[in-house]
């Protein structure tokens, strides 16, 4: 629930911007992408992993954040094209493009998180 919630978040943002006030398309995306993943930071954190937040865990996310980030931008910019040349314009195209991007993001950050950064340590058992 959160995942999608953050979702909803990052695109109303980003449809906003570029649609309505005219922003470019990828700067729309960054701008959208940077709230949604503050507020899926936080709520997961909280909810999800039942985790404090602390400085240690904060960078750890922020360069999982940097890498998805990235991968999202190329995603949502290599979709574009494609997505025009079988007819599909806005707000659709962008709709597609950012579920393709937003669903690979939001499976690779949520699995990371659950794997690397909000794990509980584990007990070994004395011999």
């Amino acid at each position: 629930m959160v995942g999608v919630g953050c979702a909803v978040i990052d695109f109303g943002i980003t449809h906003s911007l570029d649609e309505f006030m005219g922003v470019q398309r990828d700067f729309a995306k960054a701008v959208g992408w940077v709230f949604g993943t503050v507020a899926a930071y936080v709520l997961n954190s909280k909810f999800s992993f039942q985790s404090k937040i602390n400085a240690k865990k904060a960078g750890a996310v922020f360069v999982l954040y940097a890498v998805t980030f990235a991968v999202q931008m190329v995603l949502w910019r290599v979709t574009d094209s494609p997505l025009t040349s079988l007819g599909l314009v806005n707000p659709w195209k962008n709709v597609v493009s950012f579920v393709i991007a937003q669903g690979v993001a939001t499976v690779v950050n949520f699995e990371l998180q659950r794997h690397l950064i909000f794990r509980e340590a584990k007990k070994t058992m004395a011999a």
